[in-house]
């Protein structure tokens, strides 16, 4: 065997030598291409192994001649011994690290991977029929039929999106009779659906309202603190979660918004808080709007859900509009994800509620300034779904039917599951914060550790801080689920 040698020179390259056995000839040639597969170089030496002179074999020693003069190595002459070196092309990328895997995404990737014929996939937050398949929603593929029976084109849309979009899409929000739409109050901008059209809000945050803080519950959807981080928008949170009822901590959250700078942004989940599905009474929201006055800060709702919480458009917008009501002004992004199943259509809004129409006009240029750069004009193709669905009445009424269909199957899968604990369950714990959250997701208070019990044992793939989608649940393995949450609460501390 020869010796094994590692020398590092200048100008970005690795010089390598590595042992290798005593052969001759081409059986030597053959071995060393094979044997640095990982270097460049590897294939030209296999195209030369058959034009290449090899001499004086007979005392074990080789002389690769047409690689002395192609300078691709250097090579020394010993008795029994042959020293190969090859340069290495370095990377100047070599510094960045690995990214950490999405804790969300990375659930579905772990789902897919195991075989356990009852696995279930409670992570993503998607909705599944009752066989747990995705659902495309029947309005959706009419409203596509109508697209491709018009012939519509594949031209670019403005920086602020489809003009039928927007305007749909507002008064869905706000409701179409309300003095801010007709005063022309509302700076609308057609976004990235919810993730794009927040990241564009906070974009417009930090560039406007220098040094402004935001305030985020405690917990919130993971994503939230990325899009703040990103957009260099400082945050810190109030408490919204209470773990000793599993419900709403109100005279935390009051506390926290009170004492936060006057003047910061307070980011509010409009229905079906992710992750926690526990929403304000109507009481509450009074409340919180009141301190959110007194404290002049700015409203920023997150409404993901509209339609596909309580299966009703209008009650979903309740608290938006509570607080557009008193003259406030606020931001609001929007998603359909949800409500219309366009995950893949990446179609959203965000919504910025002004005094004036004059202070609308110029909060939308600036918005769009922004836009440019990031993405440049939006995709048409959910837009048109949208704006369609919206505005055909035959169209739209489907739609609020197949919304109310799959927020009563959520509703009936969180009954069958509640049912199901407390018939399983014999210790007397109160079961009933089950019923009381609201939307896809339901908060089971569970800790790390029995998370990981419900996945290792009862194949139940989910996120670390006990939060499990109803979506991806049907009425036939609620009771497996009941065994799972009973043994992973009791039997794991």
């Amino acid at each position: 065997m020869t010796t094994c040698r590692l020398a590092k020179v200048t100008r970005g390259y690795e010089y390598e030598s590595y042992d290798i056995p005593r052969l001759s000839g081409r059986s030597l040639f053959v071995f060393i291409a094979l044997s640095i597969s990982r270097i460049e170089m590897a294939s030209t030496m296999l195209s030369l192994a058959s034009s290449l002179s090899f001499h004086d074999t007979q005392k074990g020693k080789i002389k690769l001649a047409s690689l002395e003069r192609s300078n691709l190595f250097l090579n020394t002459e010993s008795a029994g011994r042959v020293s190969m070196v090859a340069a290495v092309k370095t990377s100047r990328f070599d510094g960045v690290t690995m990214a950490p895997p999405d804790p969300i995404l990375g659930v579905s990737e772990a789902f897919k991977a195991s075989t356990n014929p009852m696995k279930l996939n409670l992570g993503v937050g998607a909705y599944r029929t009752e066989e747990l398949q995705p659902y495309v929603l029947n309005v959706v593929k009419k409203a596509e039929n109508l697209m491709l029976e018009r012939g519509e084109n594949k031209e670019y849309l403005p920086i602020e999106g489809l003009a039928a979009f927007n305007k749909a899409t507002a008064e869905l929000l706000f409701g179409a009779d309300n003095p801010v739409i007709k005063e022309q109050k509302v700076a609308t901008v057609q976004g990235l659906s919810g993730t794009g059209s927040l990241r564009l809000a906070v974009a417009f945050i930090e560039r406007y309202f220098p040094g402004a803080k935001a305030l985020i519950s405690s917990p919130t959807w993971g994503n939230h603190k990325n899009i703040f981080n990103d957009a260099g928008v400082p945050w810190s949170e109030y408490r919204y979660y209470d773990p000793k009822t599993v419900g709403l901590d109100f005279e935390g959250m009051i506390e926290d918004i009170k004492a936060a700078p006057e003047g910061s942004f307070i980011l509010l989940h409009g229905c079906a808080h992710n992750p926690t599905g526990i929403d304000p009474t109507p009481e509450q929201w009074e409340k919180i709007a009141d301190v959110i006055q007194e404290k002049n800060h700015i409203p920023f709702f997150d409404v993901a859900y509209q339609g596909f919480a309580s299966g009703s458009l209008d009650a979903d917008a309740a608290s938006v509009r509570l607080f557009v009501a008193r003259g406030m002004e606020l931001l609001v992004a929007q998603s359909y994800s949800k409500n219309l199943g366009l995950y893949a259509e990446r179609i959203g809004a965000i919504n910025v509620v002004l005094t004036s129409s004059g202070t609308a006009a110029r909060v939308k240029s600036q918005l769009k300034r922004l836009a440019r750069p990031m993405y440049s004009n939006p995709p048409i193709h959910g837009a048109k779904i949208v704006a369609n669905i919206v505005g055909d009445p035959t169209l739209f009424g489907e739609w609020k039917a197949e919304m109310e269909m799959m927020a009563g199957r959520i509703k009936n899968v969180r009954q069958k599951l509640y049912d199901s604990l407390c018939a399983k369950d014999k210790s007397g714990k109160d079961w009933s914060f089950i019923l009381k959250q609201i939307g896809m997701f339901s908060f089971t208070g569970l800790n790390t550790t029995q998370t990981e019990n419900m996945t290792k044992k009862w194949h139940v793939f989910m996120t670390k801080d006990g939060r499990i989608s109803l979506a991806g649940l049907n009425l036939a393995k609620c009771e497996y689920l009941s065994d799972a949450i009973i043994d992973s609460y009791h039997n794991v501390s």
